[in-house]
């Protein structure tokens, strides 16, 4: 498959993802804004669509955008979420339109484009690329919404996840010393990937698996949410400020039996699933509770990416893209597999679960690596870098294969649950 058949197959399984996401919905789920903190969701689906007519059809090809007043309308930064609502939204069928003819003239730009290696911006079919995976990062956006909606719920159609085929757990030691952090080779890598610069890190043991739902209970019964000695200062702020007192969607009955709401649907709590839907305060109060912290952003690349012989690998368990054996991804059972669901996915150091099913919380700020420059344009990373935001690495079950890799960093406030993420601990050795 040469690279303009790969783009256009990418960007249909993108395309199909989302039309087939929204489809079971009425036009009124569409347009109703499910929670304060999330758009629309027809919002989502004309933003892809006008993201894409704004860098492959003005930016690639000089032509100018058909419909000037609706780019300010679904421009990320103009409009905070909570006001999306107040806006003169394409309803469903007017974008769906709209996003169609977009691409269409999209296929008709490839197919003359030239891939220049001086032109940075069409260069390995980069900003081809940027489209696929932001499309990809919204269906993971348009899950978390409607994983909050009320009412009936959303009813995924799925298959169960796979139970445990190893028995997994406890910690391994990584040895210390320098590796290659980031990429300079990923032709479809953000910019907040780059530059590929080396890192020493000391010796750290880090879990085998993310921490379970099982274990978080512990941390729960044993009055983790009660205690301030375990909580960042302004994790037990936000905390008491809440009623905070366990993950979101959980519950506990009068027997003491768990349970989780998913998909608005009520359910038992898996006990050896991955524990998600907690904030970056929570995981880093579990894992002070525990005896250990949050790793470090390059303790976790470097138990993902770096096998003991000194080589730098895409994913965790090699070069060779994603498997249903390896890894849950791309919203393939809704939700979070077993614990050891995966032997064939572990990192050389024997980790598992690092790509798919939860996002991973680290101990780190979001800040840019030596060397940074921003491309194409600096809203993507440049101005979200600071003390604000943590990173997450990994994926989730929701995060499609193309927008996730060693070396994707993802982002988010502290505060953050409604995504789907997780953690493991870690600790010096």
């Amino acid at each position: 498959m040469d690279l303009k058949e790969r783009i256009a197959t990418e960007m249909e399984a993108g395309r199909n993802r989302s039309l087939t996401l929204l489809e079971p919905l009425s036009e009124a789920d569409q347009v109703k804004q499910h929670s304060p903190i999330m758009s629309p969701l027809v919002w989502d689906l004309a933003h892809v669509g006008n993201y894409e007519e704004l860098w492959l059809l003005q930016e690639v090809a000089g032509i100018p955008t058909t419909s000037p007043d609706i780019d300010g309308m679904y421009d990320a930064f103009e409009h905070p979420r909570a006001e999306r609502t107040q806006l003169p939204l394409l309803p469903p069928s007017e974008a769906r339109v709209y996003i169609a003819n977009v691409r269409g003239r999209v296929f008709d730009v490839l197919e003359k484009v030239e891939f220049e290696p001086a032109r940075p911006l069409v260069a390995d079919g980069y900003v081809y690329g940027m489209i696929v995976q932001h499309e990809h990062m919204h269906d993971e956006t348009m899950l978390a919404t409607l994983n909050l909606m009320d009412g009936e719920g959303y009813r995924p159609v799925t298959t169960p996840p796979p139970r445990a085929k190893a028995v997994v757990g406890g910690e391994v030691l990584v040895a210390g010393g320098p590796f290659v952090m980031g990429t300079g080779s990923e032709s479809w890598a953000y910019d907040n990937e780059k530059q590929a610069h080396t890192v020493n890190v000391a010796p750290f043991w880090i879990d085998v698996t993310p921490v379970t739902n099982a274990q978080y209970i512990e941390f729960v019964e044993a009055g983790g949410y009660d205690d301030p000695r375990f909580w960042d200062a302004r994790g037990w702020k936000w905390r008491t400020k809440n009623h905070v007192e366990m993950p979101q969607f959980w519950e506990r009955d009068g027997a003491g039996s768990w349970s989780r709401t998913r998909f608005g649907w009520l359910e038992p709590l898996p006990p050896d699933e991955p524990a998600q839907h907690v904030c970056w305060y929570e995981a880093d109060a579990f894992a002070r509770w525990a005896g250990k912290r949050l790793p470090t952003e390059a303790e976790w690349e470097k138990a993902a990416s770096w096998s003991p012989a000194g080589k730098k690998i895409r994913y965790p368990w090699g070069n060779n893209a994603p498997t249903e054996e390896r890894a849950n991804l791309g919203q393939r059972h809704f939700g979070p597999a077993s614990i050891g669901a995966y032997p064939g996915g572990a990192s050389p150091w024997g980790c598992h679960h690092m790509i798919g099913d939860v996002w991973e919380w680290t101990s780190s700020d979001f800040l840019p690596y030596p060397g940074f420059t921003a491309f194409p344009y600096p809203e993507y990373s440049e101005v979200f870098f600071g003390p604000k935001y943590k990173v997450l690495r990994g994926g989730s079950w929701a995060t499609h294969q193309t927008a996730v890799r060693n070396t994707f960093r993802n982002w988010d406030f502290p505060i953050r649950r409604q995504i789907f993420a997780g953690f493991r601990c870690a600790r010096d050795a």
